[in-house]
């Protein structure tokens, strides 16, 4: 098995120096992941594009759908950064647990979003009738769940470009029980 090591910017194309040098300034470092994606000239540009673009789902959605797909798809790298961004949303340890279970107990409609992102990632697009109805009872339109197949599938693109490159997570770990509690 080869080894991947993650590129530094002199490794790169001038396109994605340019591209890690606006991560550093936004973010103080570049993600392992993202520098990844720098192999190619053109991925980490359109990866971007396509991750930052606007959507129905709030900041705190996408980190629902983020946390439930990086779960099923057993991606650490992306459970431990989105375990860091959805306690900066105000997601406690106990929901984040929850929501990578693919469920809430303290709110319905994100629930039903859990579920939803859970059961689309499982199935491979093949959603279960009573999960769908259950997303639009709790309030979601058609507009956002387009928005949550197109970020099912964005997230597992990072997913499987872990799983596949096992670059060092450079987040904070997070614990990965074998089992979560399920509904």
């Amino acid at each position: 098995m080869s080894t991947f090591n993650v590129p530094t910017r002199e490794d790169v194309s001038t396109n994605n120096q340019a591209i890690f040098d606006n991560l550093n300034k936004g973010l103080g470092f570049v993600p392992n992941l993202y520098a990844t994606y720098a192999y190619s000239d053109t991925a980490l540009e359109n990866y971007l594009n396509f991750a930052n673009a606007k959507t129905s789902l709030s900041a705190k959605e996408k980190e629902v759908v983020n946390l439930a797909v990086s779960q099923v798809n057993d991606c650490i790298y992306c459970l431990s950064a989105h375990t860091a961004i959805g306690k900066m949303n105000g997601f406690t340890d106990e929901q984040i647990l929850e929501l990578r279970a693919g469920y809430s107990s303290v709110n319905n409609k994100l629930d039903a979003l859990a579920k939803l992102a859970k059961n689309i990632t499982e199935l491979r697009g093949k959603t279960d009738e009573t999960v769908l109805e259950n997303f639009f009872n709790a309030g979601y339109t058609k507009a956002n769940l387009i928005d949550t197949i197109s970020l099912v599938g964005d997230k597992t693109i990072s997913n499987y470009i872990h799983s596949t490159t096992k670059v060092p997570v450079d987040f904070p770990v997070v614990a990965q029980p074998l089992e979560l509690e399920t509904i």
